[in-house]
């Protein structure tokens, strides 16, 4: 692949490598780190990157997204786990996670449900469902993340987890089945806006 490629395949997915981004930036970085400054460092790496492609082990798209998943990584590293002035020392730490939890998950659900009128009453509900997507096993919330917030094809959601196509089908159903009987199961919780 060519650096001309390279930047035409980056155009390309721009966005879905930007709603990665944004699905998996902690939060305690907003302040310090903008998603399009996460995408320069990793079209950056990806040039780097470009002799140690292997298009025969991922599809142009999924090596991309890896780049841009690693990048993100080395950025929590570099911002929240360096001994100097970090962002998980101005902020109370919740836990550091190069995949998605729970939490992050909730609030994805619910910025898109979500008016000005209602947010003080949706704390609640997204603390709920934080926990019940907590409940799941990590590649439930994995596959969750994936299909849904990172708008993934089933067969990309399968190259990335190492599994065939039918079965990241199968526990993308078998996840959402779970998270629905989580939810189903406490009573505080208001399925309306969250189907």
């Amino acid at each position: 692949m060519t650096k001309q490629q390279l930047s035409e395949l980056f155009q390309q997915h721009r966005q879905r490598l930007q709603r990665t981004v944004e699905a998996r930036m902690d939060r305690r970085l907003y302040g310090r780190v903008a998603s399009e400054d996460v995408l320069q460092e990793a079209y950056i790496d990806a040039e780097k990157r470009l002799g140690n492609m292997g298009p025969e082990k991922f599809s142009p798209f999924i090596w991309l997204r890896l780049v841009v998943g690693q990048t993100l990584i080395n950025i929590h590293r570099r911002h929240l786990l360096s001994q100097k002035r970090d962002a998980g020392r101005e902020r109370s730490q919740s836990r550091q996670q190069d995949s998605v939890s729970g939490t992050q998950l909730a609030f994805q659900i619910a910025a898109s449900h979500t008016s000005p009128s209602e947010a003080v009453m949706r704390v609640e509900q997204v603390n709920l469902l934080a926990e019940s997507l907590d409940s799941l096993s990590e590649t439930d919330r994995e596959v969750l993340s994936l299909r849904h917030f990172e708008d993934l094809t089933n067969a990309e959601a399968a190259e990335l987890l190492g599994i065939k196509p039918k079965n990241a089908s199968i526990r993308y159903m078998r996840a959402l089945k779970r998270l629905r009987s989580c939810l189903e199961d406490n009573s505080d919780f208001q399925m309306t806006g969250f189907q």
